[in-house]
């Protein structure tokens, strides 16, 4: 598997416009791919803050990325630190942020994070190990009405009434523990897989969300990166389910120091969706600020 293939890379240096002297902040840094060309387009003097919650992550780029000595900041925090960390670094202000939302294949590829039914392993499903709860011990201590409620408000999941009923009634007799014995529930509640789309997947993406408060790290993290750009600064996002894309939508519009540059999101073609899968669901959003 080749973890540095970056999602809608060509739309990305479009609208973040990379060039010498400036500062970028890549907000979910992930393995590098990113960050790596708009190192190269922003050469021989720009500069790129890499930012990952997941320190696996953060030891990648590193490794892939040490030809560009000082050009290239790593730090370890969720982007909505940014304010933070510039102010520790003592950058006044970027020219550009990135945040490339959602798991890193590497990280759906590694059973032991537990984030995805297509691997065996424990249900983990954090993204830093900073976070104290598991997924395994949500499924374990949530009331019915909690389970029901994380899978309808995080994983749009229609059914997600029965599938904490079940849940319940489950884990009374064994404990829930793995990603297969996870999914095989669900499928018993819901059927089997109709067209691209495994039953559990909502369900997965509810706990992910939840597990990690992703969607408040979203909040804080857009208003973060707008807070940390100079006026002509750009601010690019590429989501991955429609939870995400409808909060950044909103975003852009609500706040008065931005101009959108995408009407309608920005999607990966044909092409890009064969060589990368992952790229099927991503859509890009980009906005100035004024």
């Amino acid at each position: 598997m080749n973890y540095h293939t970056p999602v809608l890379l060509e739309e990305v240096l479009r609208q973040l416009q990379p060039r010498p002297g400036r500062v970028y902040v890549d907000g979910t840094v992930g393995g590098g791919g990113h960050a790596e060309e708009i190192l190269r387009a922003s050469a021989p003097d720009g500069r790129v803050i890499g930012l990952d919650w997941d320190e696996e992550a953060i030891a990648a780029a590193r490794s892939r990325l040490g030809e560009y000595g000082a050009r290239l900041q790593l730090v370890a925090a969720n982007f909505r630190e940014l304010g933070d960390v510039l102010a520790r670094l003592q950058v006044a202000g970027v020219d550009g942020v990135l945040l490339d939302l959602g798991v890193s294949s590497r990280q759906l590829d590694e059973p032991a994070r537990g984030f995805s039914f297509l691997r065996d392993g424990l249900l983990d499903m954090r993204m830093s190990q900073t976070i104290s709860l598991t997924a395994r011990e949500v499924l374990a201590a949530a009331s019915e009405e909690e389970l029901a409620r994380i899978f309808f408000e995080y994983g749009e999941e229609r059914r997600s009434r029965a599938i904490a009923r079940r849940i319940v009634r489950e884990r009374e007799r064994h404990p829930i523990e793995t990603t297969a014995q996870l999914a095989a529930l669900v499928e018993r509640v819901l059927g089997p897989k109709r067209g691209r789309l495994h039953p559990a997947t909502r369900v997965f993406q509810a706990l992910r969300i939840h597990v990690n408060r992703e969607l408040d790290s979203l909040r804080e993290g857009l208003a973060a990166s707008v807070a940390a750009l100079k006026p002509g600064g750009r601010l690019v996002v590429i989501s991955f389910h429609s939870l995400e894309d409808r909060m950044v939508k909103w975003f852009f519009r609500q706040t008065p120091s931005l101009r959108v540059l995408t009407k309608k999101p920005v999607m990966a073609g044909e092409e890009e969706c064969r060589v990368n899968p992952r790229a099927r669901s991503a859509k890009l959003r980009a906005a100035e600020k004024i």
